[in-house]
Order: C-alpha cells, then structure tokens, then sequence
C-alpha cells in the first residue's frame, strides 16, 4: 500500500453538523485506536463556514501525535478516532461543542464554528 498524501476535503455544503458525524473514506487494516493508545495522525482541517482550510499537518511535514481519549485533542477527535485502524481515512464533521465552542481558536477558527477534518491514522501504540 502507497503512504497517503495530503487529501483534498469534499466540502460537505450542507447544514452545519449538530452532532459529531464520522464517514470513513478508507478503511484501514492495522492496529485499531483505543482509548489510552497513542496514536499518530495526518490531518487536514477546514472551517464548515467557509470551506477554507486553517491547519494541516501535511504542511509541517510531521503527523501529530497525542493520547486518545484524554483531553490532548478536542473531544470530537478524541471519540472521532475511536475505532479507526492503521491505514485508514475518516472525515470528521465536527459540531462547535466538540470542538472550540464560543471561544474559537488561535484567531484562525471563529467563536461557534463547526469543523471538518480528514485524519489518515499512521500508528497506534
């Protein structure tokens, strides 16, 4: 299988998420993500707003790396990434109270916005 490469986000268009709405795009065949497990992740997210793209990790050249399912990440990535295993690609559209909320984010993700993010899962550990 051929590492991934920085995806393109289908913008949803839609009404903004009221709950946390998980799609796999790719279904991976390695180790599962748990929680307490460290993952590994490449990401891509874009604010529902305006469909503009606020942060990536691709950019950096370097996944992120954090404890799943303790407070690391915003709580739509921390039950988001549940169950997705090695290899896989999940879009996560993610409503404001399991993201920032009312006070936004680093004055790039306005008060109240919803997000959505494509996480391609590198390891779990």
């Amino acid at each position: 299988m051929s590492e991934p490469t920085k995806p393109e986000i289908e913008f949803p268009g839609a009404e903004p998420p009221t709950e946390l709405v998980v799609e796999d795009l790719v279904v991976g065949e390695g180790a599962e993500a748990t929680p307490g497990s460290t993952v590994s992740a490449h990401y891509v997210g874009v604010a529902h707003s305006t469909g503009e793209e606020f942060d990536a990790s691709w950019n950096r050249g370097a996944p992120l790396e954090f404890r799943l399912g303790v407070g690391m990440v915003i709580a739509g990535w921390d039950e988001g990434i549940v169950g997705m295993r090695v290899g896989g690609r999940r879009q996560l559209s993610i409503p404001p109270e399991k993201a920032y909320g009312d006070r936004g984010a680093g004055g790039v993700i306005k008060p109240g916005e919803s997000l959505v993010f494509v996480v391609d899962l590198m390891d779990v550990r």
